[in-house]
């Protein structure tokens, strides 16, 4: 008995494409952004700080973006308000240069949160192949 034959998948749609570059390309912008806003342009103490790990978590999602992961873009639209509410208090509490690098991680994350959601929206509209 031969296995029944799968037909190949289909590929993303150009939304999906899009919107799937726009969440890797905006979380990595944040990544880097945090990287050299605390390590060389605005560090908290001369020579660097600690609040540079703050990039860690950011680091965690990215594979499960690149594999397409449903679950992760659905939980990246939610640990994204937490880099969100830090670029808000920083962008009102620090001098400049601080004020603006804080000001860009708003717009990224904004950029990265209608990302997520487009692109989990976008997803879950998509037909379904009925397989007979």
């Amino acid at each position: 008995m031969t296995p029944p034959l799968t037909p190949p998948p289909t590929p993303p749609s150009s939304s999906v494409r899009l919107t799937r570059s726009l969440a890797v390309f905006s979380l990595l912008g944040l990544i880097l952004l945090c990287l050299a806003w605390e390590l060389w342009l605005a560090p908290l103490r001369p020579g660097g700080s600690w609040l540079a790990l703050k990039a860690l978590p950011l680091c965690l999602p990215l594979a499960g973006l690149l594999k397409h992961r449903m679950y992760t873009y659905r939980w990246v639209s939610l640990l994204v308000w937490l880099y969100f509410a830090e670029g808000t208090v920083r962008a009102w509490g620090d001098p400049a240069p601080g004020h603006w690098l804080a000001l860009a991680e708003v717009a990224l994350c904004l950029l990265l949160f209608l990302a997520c959601a487009l692109h989990v929206r976008t997803r879950l509209r998509a037909p379904r192949i009925q397989h007979i």
